[in-house]
């Protein structure tokens, strides 16, 4: 009988459901049956999701759509066990602390990580400093609590994969972790973490809107399956991986999997020219009254200002990386049209306050250190002061979703006599440029142009 292996993901949505998991169903069409999934979240915010997928007995169809509308259906076997949420996460705790437990991966989105702009905790952030206390509303609360289980139960070494898009996510995780630890006092812990796991850093990519809500019956009418927990995906899928795993891991190269020496050149063009992108399209299709990335990518106005950005600002900074950048934002921009996925503006623009910093200033940053000035990548951040604005006005046709968000703080800048010059002055935006007069100025000129091109 083959000995199975636990991969524990916290952070069970659906980009979960059709990335990570569907690479471990695929090892065990392949006969592999050394590795399951168990998952379930930090956040009580999707439990209708894993009772459903109990029910299920952690079965789902997975429906992936090619820009042409190609449909394949599949039904995802991976996930055979599913943690109910607690107030104490007892049972996610309690899975991670098992000897069989040799991987634990985390989606748990970019503001998730509570990273400034230094790459420090902000410590700020009101669940932080609840977890600081003992709590754990984090996954750094969550993960400390895991290793001090394994370490009291010798439950052996491991990996901690994180699974966002954060550059650099294995060691922004790890040095996270490592300062809440230092925060707590808990030497022996840190100790423990160095010499008993890992943390790759890792390069995920496959778009994956909510599901749709005539998703169940299509997949009923095409599979004969009742699915009351589907999800969607386009066709296109990636996973590169820095091959840095502690111990034990599943064959991951046999099912497509890159395992590389380092995922910069990889991450550093996913993050720059797809994720950065995506955002722009979606606050500016949302200020152009747009409700879908599809819609909104296929608006020249919009179009023409991610192709600029990435052309102009981003392919010059990121040099010859080994990758033709250039065919790259071709098939991202392409990707962004699938009319099949619908995948909605209100999901990509979410977090906003995360991937400024993250995604757009260090493009910026790099352009005036080689004496350009980022004419094309301010748009962004200008594209997103106006989306935020709309917001504090209540004009938004959706929810604005983002875990750092510090709603008075914002209703407060724009409430001031000079909006702008505030927002412009954000260290925890734009870093070191927000000192810089010539920035500011920028960045008012392109509020202006992002003002004329949506009246």
């Amino acid at each position: 009988m083959t000995t199975q292996n636990t991969w524990l993901h916290i952070g069970m949505g659906s980009f979960h459901r059709a990335h990570q998991a569907w690479y471990l169903h695929r090892l065990l069409t392949q006969g592999n049956a050394g590795w399951h999934i168990a998952a379930g979240n930090i956040r009580n915010d999707a439990e209708h999701v894993i009772a459903a997928l109990i029910a299920q007995q952690g079965r789902y169809v997975l429906e992936t759509v090619s820009p042409e509308g190609e449909r394949v259906y599949e039904e995802i076997t991976s996930v055979q066990k599913l943690l109910p949420w607690q107030a104490d996460l007892q049972p996610l705790i309690d899975e991670g602390a098992k000897p069989e437990t040799k991987v634990i991966a985390f989606t748990v989105t970019e503001g998730g990580y509570y990273l400034n702009t230094a790459h420090k905790l902000a410590l700020g952030n009101a669940d932080l400093i609840d977890d600081l206390r003992g709590n754990n509303k984090t996954i750094y609360g969550v993960i400390t609590r895991i290793l001090e289980r394994r370490m009291a139960n010798n439950a052996g070494s491991l990996t901690l994969l994180n699974c966002d898009n954060v550059r650099h996510n294995g060691e922004r995780f790890h040095n996270g972790l490592v300062e809440f630890l230092t925060l707590q006092g808990k030497e022996t812990v840190i100790s423990w973490l160095e010499a008993n796991a890992t943390c790759p850093n890792t390069m995920v990519d496959r778009i994956t809107p909510r599901p749709t809500a005539d998703l169940p019956a299509r997949i009923k009418e095409k599979t004969g399956i009742d699915d009351k927990a589907p999800v969607m995906s386009e066709t296109f899928i990636q996973w590169v991986i820095e091959n840095n795993f502690h111990g034990v891991r599943p064959d991951l190269e046999a099912v497509g999997v890159e395992m590389v020496e380092s995922v910069i050149p990889y991450e550093e063009a996913k993050i720059r020219i797809l994720n950065a992108s995506h955002s722009c399209i979606a606050w500016a299709g949302t200020l152009m009254g747009k409700k879908f990335i599809h819609e909104s990518t296929l608006t020249e106005a919009i179009y023409a200002i991610a192709e600029r950005y990435v052309t102009e600002d981003v392919i010059p900074s990121l040099g010859d990386n080994g990758i033709n950048l250039s065919k790259y934002r071709d098939v991202v921009l392409k990707r962004f049209t699938n009319p099949h996925i619908k995948d909605t503006n209100q999901r990509v623009a979410a977090d906003g306050f995360s991937k400024i910093p993250a995604m757009v200033t260090p493009t910026m940053l790099e352009c005036y250190q080689r004496g350009a000035v980022p004419h094309a990548t301010a748009m962004l951040p200008a594209l997103f002061f106006v989306f935020m604005e709309q917001w504090h006005q209540g004009l938004l046709p959706y929810e604005y979703q983002d875990g750092i968000l510090n709603a008075d703080a914002i209703h407060a800048m724009f409430q001031a006599e000079d909006p702008i010059a505030l927002f412009a002055s954000d260290k925890a935006l734009f870093g070191e440029l927000a000192a810089r007069d010539d920035f500011a100025a920028l960045l008012r000129e392109k509020v202006q142009a992002v003002y004329a091109l949506i009246r």
